[in-house]
Parts: C-alpha cells; structure tokens; sequence
C-alpha cells in the first residue's frame, strides 16, 4: 500500500506531536527502574504486553481476524523479537544514564540503516552521505565520552539499541509489500512479548539485576506501566496515519523533536540537563542527520510506503 499524501500539514503537525510525546514512555521505564525499582527487563515486558493488550482490540475491529494472517509470520515474528531486544537495551541505558545523553547517541541509528542499505541492499550511497554518516557518530563520540568515564560499558547500551532498531528498520525494506502494516504491527508486537517473556526468564536464572521478575508495588506503576504500552501502540498507529497525509522526506526531520522532548523531561523529572560539550556532539548528530535525509530526497523521489516505518 502506497502513502497518499493527502494533507502535508496536518502530517506534519500529528508527526511533530507524536515525536514530542514518545520520549514519556521512556521517562515512564526511568521511572520505573529508578523509583519503582523495577528492572528495565520486566519494565520491557510490560511495555509489549500492555501495548498488545491495548491496540488488539482496535486492530480486531478494523481488520478483524486478518490482523494475524501474516504471509511472513515468522519475518514479523523476528522483527518483533529485534525491536524487543532493541527496546530492552533503551530502558537499560535511561536506568543508568540521562534522557537526552540516550536519545542522542541513539540517533546513529539513520547512520547505521544507510549504511546497512548500501552493504546488502546494494543502494547507491554517494561520498557525501558517507561522510555524514562518519561525521555523525564523531558526534556520537563526543556525547559517548564523558558518559563512558562515568557509566563504563553501559554507555555503549545507546548504540547497541540503534543497531538493533536499524535493523528492525532494515527487515522493514528487506520484507517489502508482503504484509500490511496494521499485520506487521500486530505480528511484531506479538513477536516482542514472546521474546521479553524468555530474555527476563534467562535473565533471572543467571541473577541478572536488569531482568529481575517483579509486579507493580503501587497503583501508580501499574497505570504508568499500562500507559506505557498504549503510548508504545497508540502513537505508532498515529505515526502511519501521518505518513498517509504526507511523504516522508517531509515528516522524517520531525523524529529529532524527540530530543527537545527528552531534554525537558529529563530535566523536570530527574534534574538531568546536557552540558556544553553534550550540546555540541547533538547538533553534530543532528545535522549529519538531516543532510542524510535531504541528500536522500534528492537521490529518490517517489514518496516511501507506509510499510518503512511499521
């Protein structure tokens, strides 16, 4: 199914909107790990489990019974099991570290999945672009630094999370027009939840802090925890309806509001802002980011499907 964009703007503004409260689910997982106590494993089971549980209902009745009838299941099961994974490393990294610290070293990401385009997809990546990428996770090295003398190895958490979601992304290109995107949302969500399911089971046989099994121990954590998973499905399904109103060389620059986002969270909820050096290697990231996706709007101008994004 081919975007249509039908309503630029209104795109542009449901896009700014959703990029903007994302970052509240992952305030919510800090919160949960930092004050609830709660390890970022079973904080990631709950996000899929509550995200499933909340959208299933809408998805049953727009699509009825073909909502599960996957022509790649085991693909959309995988993708499923990689986003998970990815999600896992994210709430590990904002345990530890701040917000925004995360949020910009994750957005290698756009480095990593043009990268991996050109590698096996064989698309044509010009110098320009490599450079970008090259200058972009210098970038990255400037936020990674500080971070590293402080929290060791777990400041590389950030990365891993954007190559998994990379390659969440990539499976996204590699399995194409099989599936509808309302399928493959159903189908990586049921993929994930299986997934967190054995990773906290092994976790928890190797006594691993992050993985540790546990229950909401207040009314609160329950509603941010069920509020953590319909943001996680809700927003998503929002994100494909912009994508129907506008194409996504338009709406793509509109994912970095979730940095300004994280920022004021971080800031208001655990007194965390970035320092100078931090807001250097951000717009850094920033800018190798944007002129990557301008120089791929120049490179192809057919709008993408919605299925890019699912």
């Amino acid at each position: 199914m081919s975007a249509t964009p039908s309503s630029p703007f209104r795109g542009m503004v449901l896009m700014a909107g959703c990029m903007l409260v994302l970052p509240v689910m992952d305030a919510i997982a800090k919160y949960m790990a930092t004050v609830e106590g709660m390890s970022p494993g079973q904080v990631t089971f709950y996000r899929f489990f509550f995200q499933l549980a909340s959208v299933l209902p809408v998805l049953i009745a727009l699509n009825g019974l073909a909502a599960f009838s996957a022509k790649r299941p085991w693909m959309n099961l995988l993708r499923g099991a990689i986003h998970g994974a990815a999600s896992l490393m994210f709430f590990m990294a904002v345990k530890y570290m701040p917000l925004a610290d995360v949020f910009a070293i994750y957005f290698v990401e756009p480095f990593i999945l043009t990268a991996m385009s050109a590698i096996f997809l064989k698309e044509k990546v010009g110098w320009r672009r490599w450079l970008a990428i090259a200058v972009g996770f210098g970038g990255a090295m400037i936020v990674i630094q500080p971070s590293y003398e402080v929290f060791g190895m777990k400041a590389l958490l950030p990365v891993a999370c954007a190559f998994l979601y990379a390659l969440y992304m990539f499976l996204n290109r590699a399995i194409g027009e099989a599936d509808t995107p309302m399928t493959m949302q159903t189908m990586a969500g049921i993929g994930g939840t299986i997934f967190m399911g054995g990773a906290l089971l092994l976790g928890t046989a190797a006594d691993g802090v992050d993985f540790e099994m546990s229950l909401p121990t207040s009314w609160l954590g329950l509603v941010l925890l069920v509020l953590l998973g319909a943001i996680s499905g809700y927003i998503h399904l929002l994100v494909v309806r912009a994508f129907r109103m506008a194409t996504l060389s338009v709406l793509a620059p509109f994912q970095y509001f979730e940095i300004i986002a994280a920022v004021a969270l971080g800031y208001l909820l655990f007194d965390e802002f970035p320092t100078p050096s931090k807001w250097l290697g951000i717009l850094i990231i920033v800018g190798s980011g944007l002129f990557i996706l301008w120089r791929e709007q120049r490179r192809t101008t057919p709008a993408r499907t919605v299925k890019d994004i699912a």
